[in-house]
């Protein structure tokens, strides 16, 4: 017969019992609490470092700038409009191969000259943006890779540019590209002192720093207004965009930025078709092809008072395309040459009006008219006051 001894729990045992299960709980607490304290440790210092990695970016970018030379003090006997023979590009005629007119540029201050409303001594001349200027805003693999013929190609879409030697391609275009950036970059410090300052070129809006395309290789927009954060300490920025395309790559670069406020009026029917960006812009107005000159400014004139009232900008930057011209191939608008005179006009008075500086970039315009028309736009914005030639237009 088997006999089965049924243990008689003692108050010793239980007590044994007891500690060993508290020994086992402060076990698995010590264990949680360990890796609990690593992972704590871990995120602070991936925070830390992050947050280092930021501000020593920052703090290089604001020594770059503080360094750059493209900054420089101009006589009041020059007008704040800027430009240099350099800004025209001429490639053994390959340059006609893309429908942009690639000396504009030089024809609309010859228009300005030979009609008695500028000075041709009056103009003022950039310095080219060196690569340490570039890189406030470019990334040095994206400065890299405009060293290769055919990624230039892609970004001004003439593919037979990439047969040519790298050397012949900085020269004979991103050179006056780099020398529009830096008249970019200098209108937003004239504009600051005289009230207004138009770069005849520039308005590089599809570029941001990591990516160039739709005929912009670098990111002008971009990087004046980082200079214009550091130099003249302004910390609210207005882009008007108003170029028939979206500006697709200023909303990148700002994307989230408080300090911009960017009122993008484009054809939601054209090139780039970047959703992404979309998400970036602040005050959206959409104009589908077709739109007409008294439609476009109805919409303008709206969406003036909606920004008026949204927000107290310290500097306007106003990309003033001419593709939104009828007849335009690309922009697919129909907006009159006196439609463009009232549109440029309609954002200066808004600046103007506010004593906010303006900067206007002349940007994109696909039809040999747009230097006629722009030439014509800044005799009337010069004939209602609103900018001064330096002689009566």
């Amino acid at each position: 017969m088997n006999c089965r001894v049924t243990p008689i729990p003692t108050e010793s045992t239980r007590n044994l019992c007891e500690s060993v299960a508290i020994f086992r709980v402060l076990l698995q607490y010590q264990t949680l609490s360990a890796s609990l304290y690593r992972y704590i440790l871990t995120t602070t210092m991936s925070s830390s470092a992050s947050a280092s990695s930021d501000s020593d970016e920052e703090t290089l970018r604001r020594n770059r700038i503080l360094k750059s030379k493209l900054y420089f003090d101009v006589p009041l006997s020059k007008v704040p409009v800027i430009y240099a023979a350099s800004y025209d590009i001429a490639f053994l005629g390959i340059e006609k191969l893309h429908p942009f007119d690639s000396t504009k540029w030089g024809r609309i201050c010859r228009f300005l000259v030979s009609d008695g409303a500028l000075h041709r001594s009056c103009i003022v001349e950039p310095l080219e943006a060196s690569k340490d200027d570039l890189l406030v805003v470019h990334s040095e693999s994206y400065l890299n890779s405009l060293k290769s013929s055919a990624n230039v190609a892609m970004i001004i879409e003439v593919p037979p540019v990439a047969l040519f030697p790298n050397c012949l391609v900085q020269q004979k275009v991103l050179h006056p590209f780099r020398n529009q950036v830096g008249g970019t970059i200098l209108a937003a410090k004239l504009a600051k002192e005289r009230g207004w300052a138009i770069n005849v070129g520039g308005g590089f809006h599809h570029c941001c720093g990591e990516k160039g395309g739709g005929f912009c290789a670098y990111a002008d927009i971009s990087l004046c207004i980082h200079y214009a954060f550091v130099q003249l300490n302004i910390s609210r920025v207005m882009i008007i965009d108003l170029d028939a395309h979206q500006g697709n790559g200023h909303e990148l670069d700002f994307a989230n930025d408080r300090r911009v406020y960017i009122l993008d009026m484009y054809n939601p029917g054209i090139y780039p078709f970047d959703y992404e960006a979309r998400r970036y812009i602040d005050q959206k107005v959409e104009v589908a092809s077709g739109t007409t000159t008294n439609e476009y400014l109805k919409k303008l004139d709206e969406a003036l008072e909606v920004a008026g009232h949204t927000f107290d900008p310290e500097l306007v930057v106003y990309n003033a395309g001419t593709d939104i011209l009828d007849g335009d191939p690309l922009g697919r608008l129909k907006i009159s040459p006196d439609g463009i005179a009232n549109r440029d006009e309609k954002v200066f008075r808004f600046a103007r009006e506010r004593n906010i500086p303006i900067v206007m970039l002349t940007s994109g315009g696909y039809m040999k008219s747009s230097a006629r028309v722009i030439a014509d736009s800044m005799i009337n914005l010069s004939k209602k006051s609103l900018i001064d030639l330096g002689k009566n237009a």
